[in-house]
């Protein structure tokens, strides 16, 4: 089925810097692109809410919150500048300063001042985060290994991880 102008949803709006040129008129989806499209969303939609449910049923973190915590313990002495960790999520520091004062709030991370920089502000793991992130990695490894992993062939895995940097490193930019 081919989108038309009364079809919005036909396609995402694109970044800024890629914006069509005014005069140009839309390339609607044809079917199977709005086939993939509509099947990307509602998998990727799926997999997050079933990957959140899995941690709330831990009674620990949500998922954005695991997110934090696992960037924390991968990064040097476990701290993150806060733009730094805004960049990696793909948050915005806004919203990263409310998740991270709440995680602050029960002992999970805390803030600090940058050592290199009066300015900066560092977040950091605690004993009680990464302790958290312990708890939880066993069940949300295993639901991502079940949800995800093992229901592709390894040549799907690939393409699926391929396509995805594709697009990560194009909306980069």
């Amino acid at each position: 089925m081919s989108q038309g102008p009364s079809s919005p949803a036909a396609a995402s709006p694109a970044a800024p810097s890629s914006a069509p040129a005014a005069a140009a008129p839309p390339r609607w989806l044809d079917e199977r692109e709005q086939g993939v499209w509509r099947s990307y969303l509602e998998g990727t939609q799926r997999l997050w809410e079933h990957l959140d449910d899995v941690l709330a049923a831990q009674g620990d973190v949500p998922l954005h919150e695991y997110d934090v915590l696992v960037h924390l313990s991968e990064a040097p002495e476990g701290a993150l500048r806060m733009s730094e960790l805004a960049r990696l999520l793909v948050h915005s520091r806004s919203r990263l300063t409310h998740a991270v004062g709440r995680m602050e709030a029960r002992g999970l991370v805390e803030r600090r001042a940058c050592p290199d920089d009066g300015r900066g502000v560092l977040c950091a793991v605690t004993p009680e985060g990464l302790a958290a992130l312990d708890r939880n990695a066993p069940a949300h490894v295993a639901s991502v290994r079940a949800a995800l992993v093992d229901l592709l062939e390894p040549g799907e895995l690939d393409v699926l991880g391929a396509a995805m940097e594709k697009v990560a490193a194009h909306l980069r930019r």
